[in-house]
């Protein structure tokens, strides 16, 4: 039976818009949560290194902040943009992540212009229309590229740092992109993230979670594919 929205418009505007909201106030939190820790901690480093210590607006600007936080948003960027475009060609049997084995998909179909609500590219066509069917996909890739710059720029000063200290020349953001620190710490988030996609791939085969759009039905068969 369908669920009645609310009659008060700001507890349909909550509701609605939950899992956004939800979210977001996650991403803030733990955000704040690693800047306290992370300014503690570099603060810490400085002054082992006999370095003046930075104020909170200057720790925001700073290298350790910049790649802390970027070196991981990178690689959550790159596993959406892989996933969004690997599950456009490939399946995984028994899978709710995957489309249908050999079936068609609403997804599949091209888009009607003349369908009332669909959005204004659509119904423009064109390079409009190319641009935005594919803007999803685009949208990660713009953000995984600006992210390995920002990862690779924090990065770049820190490292520079501890070079000085060492009595070595800094190093430019290229120079240090050439590094094999800057490749581990990429490599190792990537490889978490695409572990991410095999566990939710594989394990929705055979497990459930009842109510959520993420499992199949919890009387599903192992076999059956899709939502």
């Amino acid at each position: 039976m369908p669920q009645k929205p609310p009659q008060n418009s700001l507890l349909r505007f909550l509701y609605e818009n939950s899992l956004l909201l939800v979210g977001t106030v996650l991403v803030l939190g733990t955000l704040v949560g690693q800047i306290a820790t992370g300014w503690h901690d570099y603060n810490d480093e400085l002054t082992q290194m006999q370095l003046p210590v930075l104020t909170l607006g200057q720790y925001l600007g700073s290298g350790h902040f910049l790649e802390a936080t970027f070196e991981n948003w990178e690689s959550e960027f790159l596993q959406m943009a892989l996933y969004v475009l690997l599950t456009i060609w490939l399946r995984q049997k028994g899978s709710s992540e995957s489309k249908k084995l050999y079936e068609e998909e609403e997804v599949d179909r091209e888009p009607n212009p003349y369908k009332e609500d669909a959005p204004g590219p659509v119904k423009r066509g064109g390079w409009q229309l190319l641009l935005y069917q594919n803007s999803l996909t685009l949208a990660f890739l713009l953000l995984f590229f600006a992210s390995f710059w920002l990862h690779a720029k924090g990065g770049a000063e820190v490292y520079s740092i501890e070079q000085q200290q060492e009595g070595k020349p800094a190093v430019s953001v290229q120079e240090y992109m050439a590094t094999t620190r800057f490749w581990f710490e990429s490599f190792q988030n990537w490889q978490s993230e695409f572990l991410s996609i095999v566990s939710i791939v594989g394990l929705s085969i055979f497990l459930r979670q009842k109510g959520s759009p993420e499992s199949k039905p919890v009387d599903a068969s192992y076999e059956e594919t899709g939502e």
